[in-house]
């Protein structure tokens, strides 16, 4: 979310479990649609495409595409706030104080969820604390099937990494606990966890 043409607000996610899930999802003969934010990887080969920077951008892009989708995973690390205000120029150094106003960004995942088609829709929850009461409050307020929830204070897991340790929730079910493993073995273990879901 930019301030100004050379500083903004971020968070260090790399893509890397969305591009993981978008390889693994190809392979086995899915149509993707992958909407990125920036990266410095490679995206991986998929149908469609699309790469966008604020969360404005995700949001018009995914929900001009829900419709056209049977399974819906929104790994994404979209930022909750942007400025209020962005400025056209860079804002020059001063010795007095910035303040920053900030506002509340769509969500995009609740968007999504106030469908009332029977499409799948799977999130991602990062939390540092009580991790499955807040996934299962997700769940409920965003109408998901499925949360992947992960703690980026674990080794291992988190943002700039290749690895993750994760717990599957969905439903009323009890929570699924994985080991650390590489993102792109997690993406097949996710996807096997969907196709159970829709009962393939």
């Amino acid at each position: 979310e930019y301030i100004d043409p050379v500083r903004f607000i971020g968070n260090p996610s790399t893509a890397a479990m969305g591009y993981a899930l978008a390889e693994a999802a190809t392979k086995r003969g899915a149509e993707v649609s992958l909407i990125s934010g920036p990266s410095q990887l490679d995206p991986p080969a998929v149908s469609d495409f699309c790469a966008v920077v604020s969360t404005d951008q995700l949001a018009e892009q995914v929900l001009s595409r829900v419709d056209d989708c049977d399974i819906i995973i929104m790994a994404a690390a979209p930022a909750d706030y942007a400025p209020a205000e962005s400025y056209s120029r860079k804002l020059k150094k001063s010795t007095k104080p910035l303040s920053l106003k900030l506002k509340p960004t769509i969500d995009v995942l609740k968007e999504i969820g106030k469908s009332e088609d029977n499409k799948v829709l799977v999130g991602f929850a990062l939390e540092t604390e009580s991790e499955v009461a807040n996934a299962r409050k997700k769940i409920r307020e965003k109408n998901l099937d499925m949360v992947i929830v992960n703690n980026p204070t674990i080794k291992g897991a988190g943002f700039g990494v290749d690895t993750n340790k994760v717990t599957i929730i969905s439903g009323k079910s009890k929570p699924e606990e994985l080991p650390l493993m590489p993102k792109r073995e997690l993406a097949d273990k996710i996807l096997d966890r969907i196709k159970k879901l829709i009962g393939k």
